[in-house]
């Protein structure tokens, strides 16, 4: 029986490479990018320059979007470009009306805070995309969506966080809008009744990214240590055997490195 040579070669180094063999890891370089892409995602909302994103940038942040992964292939996502400052005025205005609202569902200081905290950039960013979720578009039946009903929202949600991780990649800012009335967004937009509006994005280059969350330096919540949301077996359990003691202190220095602004290992 004739066997399939499975080795295959490495063209920087000239060197053959076993895939049994291999961890499949990427280099140090590779990885302290994507950890450094994580730890830097703002959610921005007052930092966008006029600058327009280009074609090539814009096509690789979709790109990255689209291959998102998605419960049973389905892909559900579209990604619907904003440009125009008549659409965008509409959208501002539903959340405009939407942010009064939410403003009297807090009590105190918390309703002081909300009031000056900038959480939209609408009409400042040069480029609004907003991502939907067809959940028809391969039919009514749909492998892994058959029991967990909201896993084609899901499945978007992914894409959307694609999209944010690429664009950060590349220099450029994302905020997430969700302050709105969904039902009137959907009729401004013209999507169809079977479509749903998932993110409501804001894109554009910015002066800077703040190094940490704009919520988390205005003291309206701390970022909860990781101790708190790893449990064991079950929801709020915990354990104290050498693993979880050792994967406990990891965790604690990991964290503090990101909260200090250290994101290589």
């Amino acid at each position: 029986m004739e066997t399939c040579d499975q080795t295959i070669l490495n063209a920087e180094t000239d060197t053959v490479i076993d895939p049994s063999t291999s961890d499949h890891s990427f280099n140090e370089a590779e990885r302290d990018a994507l950890y450094q892409t994580i730890f830097s995602r703002r959610d921005v909302r007052g930092q966008f320059t006029s600058k327009p994103i280009p074609e090539d940038v814009l096509s690789r942040i979709l790109t990255a979007a689209h291959y998102a992964p998605s419960v049973g292939f389905m892909q559900p996502w579209n990604f619907i470009l904003i440009r125009g400052e008549e659409t965008k005025q509409r959208v501002h205005n539903l959340f405009k009306k939407a942010h009064d609202e939410a403003a009297d569902m807090f009590e105190g200081e918390k309703r002081d805070t909300y009031k000056t905290l900038k959480l939209e950039g609408i009409m400042e960013s040069p480029l609004n995309i907003c991502i939907t979720c067809d959940k028809d578009r391969t039919g009514p039946v749909v492998i892994g969506r058959t029991h967990i009903k909201a896993m084609d929202l899901y499945s978007t949600v992914c894409a959307v966080q694609n999209l944010w991780l690429a664009a950060r990649a590349e220099g450029v800012g994302v905020g997430w809008v969700s302050i709105l009335d969904q039902k009137k967004l959907k009729q401004t937009l013209k999507l169809p009744k079977r479509v749903t509006p998932v993110a409501y994005l804001c894109l554009g280059y910015v002066s800077e990214f703040f190094d940490k969350p704009e919520l988390q330096s205005a003291g309206w919540l701390p970022r909860l240590p990781m101790g708190d949301v790893v449990n064991f077996e079950e929801y709020d359990k915990d354990a104290n055997d050498p693993f979880a003691t050792n994967l406990f202190e990891a965790m604690k220095r990991d964290q503090k490195n990101i909260e200090d602004g250290r994101y290589r290992r």
